[in-house]
């Protein structure tokens, strides 16, 4: 039996659809006026949503960590630290603008912390700094803070071996 689609449009004009069945659900209208994208959200989680200065791959980071969600989305976070301290983060996503918030929110949260305090960080607390994270996108902040972790871990496990840092490959 066929997949069946659920096409939300007024405007049903769908072709080739190789046997699926489609069904188009033109009664659905969405009201402008209850959702403004911008007036719906804090400033802070606009920020974080929208800066990409820290966006960067690092070649030989002290710390690497990448985790995929069950939605598809990707973050990457490479840790750079001194002694105890971790002087830069910066990640690469590929996932959506509440991803790209949550790694914005874990970078600005961690960098220039020390590794215990990095250790602290939490899906609640990256939830609660950027105020207006979609309650339905909290695995969004569980996703970024997962990456951090692994980050965090493979920090540590680079340093009780250093040889395994010249042979890590992201």
């Amino acid at each position: 039996m066929p997949e069946q689609y659920t096409v939300l449009s007024n405007a049903c004009n769908v072709e080739n659809l190789s046997g699926h069945n489609v069904v188009c659900r033109g009664d659905l209208k969405m009201d402008e006026e209850k959702f403004d994208f911008w007036q719906s959200h804090s400033l802070k989680y606009l920020e974080m949503a929208f800066r990409t200065d820290k966006q960067e791959i690092i070649r030989h980071p002290d710390g690497y960590g990448k985790k995929t969600g069950d939605c598809g989305d990707t973050v990457e976070l490479f840790l750079m630290a001194d002694d105890n301290r971790i002087e830069k983060v910066s990640y690469y996503i590929n996932g959506c603008m509440n991803t790209a918030a949550c790694a914005n929110t874990i970078v600005f949260m961690a960098e220039n912390k020390t590794i215990d305090q990095a250790w602290e960080i939490t899906p609640e607390k990256v939830a609660e700094y950027l105020e207006t994270l979609p309650g339905d996108h909290f695995h969004c902040a569980e996703l970024a803070v997962g990456a951090l972790y692994l980050a965090l871990s493979n920090l540590q496990e680079l340093r009780r071996a250093k040889w395994k840092k010249a042979y890590k490959a992201r």
